[in-house]
Parts: structure tokens; sequence; C-alpha cells
């Protein structure tokens, strides 16, 4: 073994415990450089190959030709007749090889060597670096600032450079050269100029993190973290829930006198943190999660996904919070969409809904005032409802004897088809189509909205999105009170009978996503257990 066999190994061990890569890729880059010299010198248009042994450093060079029956390139390709001149037995897909006496480097040569060297160690490096850290996204990691580009952080986490975005910065916070900083890793990502590793202080999960950090009893599974609500650097809101009932969860995150949190605080220049008791049950939770304003009443409507609070007057600036901000944390943090409204101003609108049903009522049945609000008081808020609900309930009504009740029923009926006859009149004036007034669950009042909104075929109703029917301001039956399901139910309807698939099809599609859904449950029953 020659000085200088045994210096390319060291010098191979040294990179490899240098860069924290394997001593085989900094060998394999070492045989690429050697590669690409020699065929510098006797042709690129050769199979040239370079060899390091493992244990003694020796080099061997060799030009590789390959057996064929019918040849392509003459460079790197000889026909079996020739090849079984020098070797009897060859056969076609073995490689004859040819040693190259060893190569004495150049400037340029070695110039280019070394280039190719420091290229794929820095490649295997980067690998090493995505490999190391693609698995610790969602874990806190402390690392110095190393310079700044643009407002963007570049921080040094000892065997990797992470980056720390502006908008991943807490408000008025500032780093200099050399300060340590702390923060959560979101994303770990292969892109062009190797691994980016990319961090936040203001991700929600930083504020769990933090707290799992300084609460033990968070750490070891007893009180769990079920929510993270954050306006960054200002105030957040979490939502906990204890497995142990001895175990208070919110007092668990204050710590004695405060000391928990306020680290957590700390750490977040200074961010007002409510920590909140997370409840299954969605008006309980919302309640909660409104502190410290004080909620006189809630109402859920869960199709819609909303939940109306109401609050006493002195109690309004609190519950919505500067620049709304607690209200927004509260629906960030529950999921819901909270509406907040005065016991005033509920009180008002309320009364004009009285008055409302009543003169409709009024109108509908030809009835006299008393008889309306008596109907509204007990909880009828439509004329099916009147047509349609057994005798027996109107009866229990006071001064409602069974020939009012019936005869209200008749009224109510008869209003009914007369509104039904005008709708239908109206939707052919319109040109709506009869068959898309077919249509499983489509009212003769939806059929004139649809056409007022000039969607008068099956083929243009199936074409519609949930979204343009029933969410938001602008959609056509908004006021209809449909759930997305039964939206859903609709277009699938209409696409069959406009001939998009057949009803086999579509009995088969529903069958898949149940399935689905179902293995996406026991999916996440065996990762919770």
């Amino acid at each position: 073994m020659t000085q200088m066999h045994v210096e390319l190994l060291a010098v191979a061990d040294a990179v490899a415990r240098d860069k924290g890569i394997e001593r085989e890729q900094v060998l394999e880059a070492m045989e690429q450089a050697i590669q690409k010299a020699g065929r510098s010198k006797y042709g690129h248009e050769h199979d040239i190959r370079a060899h390091i042994d493992r244990s003694t450093g020796a080099i061997d060079l060799a030009r590789y030709t390959e057996v064929v029956d019918e040849v392509e390139n003459e460079m790197t390709q000889v026909t079996v007749d020739r090849a079984r001149r020098i070797k009897r037995n060859a056969e076609v897909g073995e490689f004859r090889i040819d040693p190259l006496p060893p190569i004495d480097f150049g400037r340029i040569a070695a110039q280019t060597a070394k280039q190719v060297i420091v290229q794929k160690v820095r490649e295997a490096e980067r690998e090493r670096q995505y490999e190391e850290y693609k698995d610790r996204v969602g874990e806190i990691v402390n690392g110095i600032v190393k310079r700044f580009e643009f407002g963007t952080v570049t921080v040094d986490l000892g065997r990797a450079e992470a980056v720390l975005r502006r908008d991943e910065v807490l408000p008025r916070e500032s780093f200099r050269r050399g300060d340590r900083v702390r923060a959560y890793i979101y994303d770990v990502r292969r892109e062009q100029r190797g691994p980016q590793i990319f961090m936040s202080r203001t991700h929600p999960e930083f504020l769990a993190k933090l707290f799992s950090q300084e609460v033990p009893e968070i750490y070891d599974g007893i009180i769990e973290i079920r929510s993270v609500a954050r306006d960054p650097g200002s105030r957040a809101k979490i939502a906990v829930i204890s497995n142990d009932s001895s175990i208070d969860p919110v007092g668990a995150c204050v710590g004695m006198r405060g000391s928990r949190v306020q680290a957590v605080v700390a750490e977040l220049q200074g961010e007002k943190i409510d920590i909140i008791p997370w409840s299954p049950d969605p008006a309980t939770f919302v309640v909660n999660a409104l502190a410290p304003a004080e909620v006189a009443k809630v109402v859920l409507d869960e199709d819609a996904g909303k939940i109306e609070v109401v609050v006493p007057d002195d109690q309004l600036s609190l519950a919505i919070g500067r620049r709304g901000q607690n209200v927004r944390l509260a629906s960030m943090l529950t999921g819901w969409d909270i509406d907040i409204l005065t016991e005033e101003q509920e009180s008002e609108r309320r009364q004009a809904e009285f008055h409302e049903r009543s003169q409709r009522f009024m109108e509908a049945l030809d009835v006299d005032d008393v008889i309306a609000h008596l109907l509204v008081t007990e909880g009828f808020s439509s004329i099916e409802e009147i047509a349609y609900v057994p005798i027996e309930d109107l009866t229990e009504i006071e001064g409602f004897d069974e020939e009012v009740a019936a005869e209200l029923r008749a009224r109510a009926g008869q209003f009914l088809e007369e509104e039904a006859e005008r709708l239908t009149q109206r939707r052919r004036e319109l040109g709506v189509e009869d068959a898309l007034a077919e249509i499983p669950g489509l009212s003769a009042g939806m059929l004139v909205a649809l056409g007022e909104a000039s969607i008068k075929s099956v083929e243009e109703f199936a074409d519609l999105a949930s979204d343009e029917l029933i969410f938001g301001e602008e959609a056509v039956l908004r006021d209809f009170d449909l759930t997305e399901s039964e939206a859903n139910e609709m277009f699938m309807a209409a696409r069959v009978a406009a001939g998009w698939f057949t009803a086999e099809e579509l009995a088969a599609m529903n069958a898949e996503a149940v399935a689905e859904l179902q293995e996406d449950e026991e999916t996440a029953d065996s990762v919770d257990a």
C-alpha cells in the first residue's frame, strides 16, 4: 500500500467525519472524479470506470466494452465474435474490461476532479440533512441566527440550516446575528438548492409544543390540548381536557402562581394566553371560549355550522374584544361561526319574527291576530306545519276545539294548494323544464328561484356546485334552509337524469365513499389506540 493510497483513504474518512455522511459516499464521489478525469484523457466517448479498493486505497482504472449481437456504438460495444477471440466463452451482456494505466493528474484534471468530489459530497450532505430532518416536522428546535436576507432569517441548527421567514416571526420581534432562537419545524422540502427546513414562531402548534415542554401532564398524555387559536404576539386561546378526573387541566397548565404559563408567555414576547376547558358539547365549549365575557343564551344551527350567542348589553364589547379579537379567536378555537347579539338586540329580533309570523298566519289563514299570536306562541312557524300536524297538537292549544283545529288545517291546506298552483304557473312562465321539476327534493318555490336565476334545465342544474346553490349571499337557494347533503343528493339525481352516469354507477360510488369513510374512521381509531 503506497503512501498516496493511504492518504486517499484518510481524506475520505476525514471528509465523511466532517460532513456527517457515509465513508462509502465519499469514496464513490472520488471514483466518479477519477472516472471523469480518465474520460477527459482517453476520450469521453469511451465507457471508462474507476474503482478504489476499500481496504488498500488502490485505484483501478479500466475501459468497459459491452458484448452485443449487433454493434450500435463502436466505442462502447463489441460483437460476440470479436469478443471470443480474446475470451472463448464470452456471452452477450458481458463486459470486456481493459485495464488502463494510472492517471497522472494535471492541474486542470485535478481541478475537475476536485469539483466533482465537492459536488457529490454536497449532494450526499443535503440528502443526509433531508433524511435527518424530514421526520422532525412538528418538533421545536434551537438554533443560532446566522444571516438575514430580505427579512428572512437563516438559522444554524448545527448540522443544517433552517429558514425563518418574516411572516413566521412574531410582530415587533427582531434578531441579531449570533442570537439564539427557538422555533417550530412545520415543513421540510426537497428543493433544487438542497433541503429547505421551514421554521415558525407564529404557528399554533408552536404554542402547543411549548406547553408540552412546560407541563409534564401534557407530555405524559394526562392532559390533552384539543385546539389552539393564535393572534401571534398579541393573544391566544388553547382548549385543554384532562384524562384524569382528579387533575384540573386549566390549573395544571397555569402552574403554581402562574409559573408554567408565564414561561410560555415570556418565550412568545408577552402574548396573552387564555386557557379554556374543552367540552364535547358545542354550546358549552363556545361559552368557555368567549371568556372572560359572560353569556346569557346560546342557539346552535348545526346544519349551517353557526352558533348565535346572546350576551348582556354590558358584556358586548368584552365578548367581541378589541378589533373583534376575542370572538375571532373563539371562532378559530371552536370551529364554529359565532354571531354575537345583546339581549336587547335578540329581544327586538324575536319580536320582529313574532310579528312577521303572526302577519303571515293572518293573511294565509284569514284569522284574527289573537289566533295568529296563539299559533306563533305555541311554536308554529310555517303554514306547512299547521296543514300536516296531527289535529291533537292543535286542540291542545287553549281555546282551540276540534272544529277550530279542523278549520285551520283545511284553510292551511287550501292555501298551500293555491300557492303551489301559483308557483307552478310562475315556473312555467319562466321556462323551467318539467324534467327539472321531477328531481326529488326540489319544491315549487325552489324551481321558481332557479328559473329567476336562469337555471331552467336538468343539465344546467346538474352542472352547479353546492356553494352556488346554498352558500353565500349570491347562492340561488340560500333562503330555503337546505343542508349540503340534501343539495348533493339533488345534484346526483340531476346528473343521473342528465345521463352523466347510471343509477347503478351512482349506487356503486356511494358504496365506495361509505367504505372509504369507514376505513378512515378505523385508521383514526387505531392511531388513537
